[in-house]
């Protein structure tokens, strides 16, 4: 397949093209899902952003921006984080998901999480 890539397009297996924008739209809801499941395993661990940085040998600037979803986290760093966290990988990708194209192009599926129960005496 011979494709030129401009830089508000990305070419795809089918040979048609996304639009950067939407490529990075779907990316950053990507990395704000796994921002919050970060948080909450990391919370559930019972972690400081510092502590799970030093067990994942991460700097902790680097876990607030995977948090806030400013950052997408390669393979390598996810596994890092459920090591450091002793957690399944998959645990910090639940809700995302991948839908298959069929004649038309595939695309990612965010579920969102439910809220937390609020705790007594907060408003």
């Amino acid at each position: 397949m011979k494709c030129i890539v401009s830089q508000t397009e990305h070419c795809v297996s089918n040979g048609s093209r996304v639009p950067h924008a939407d490529r990075k739209a779907r990316a950053e809801g990507l990395a704000v899902r796994f921002g919050e499941n970060l948080v909450r395993c990391r919370r559930r661990a019972d972690l400081s952003q510092e502590e799970l940085g030093v067990r994942a040998s991460l700097h902790r600037t680097e876990i607030g921006l995977l948090e806030n979803g400013r950052r997408v986290a390669r393979i390598d760093t996810l596994i890092q984080l459920a090591g450091a966290m002793s957690i399944a990988p998959e645990e910090l990708l639940e809700g995302l998901h991948w839908n298959p194209g069929d004649t038309a192009n595939g695309s990612f599926a965010i579920a969102h999480l439910p809220e937390p129960p609020r705790r007594r005496g907060s408003s």
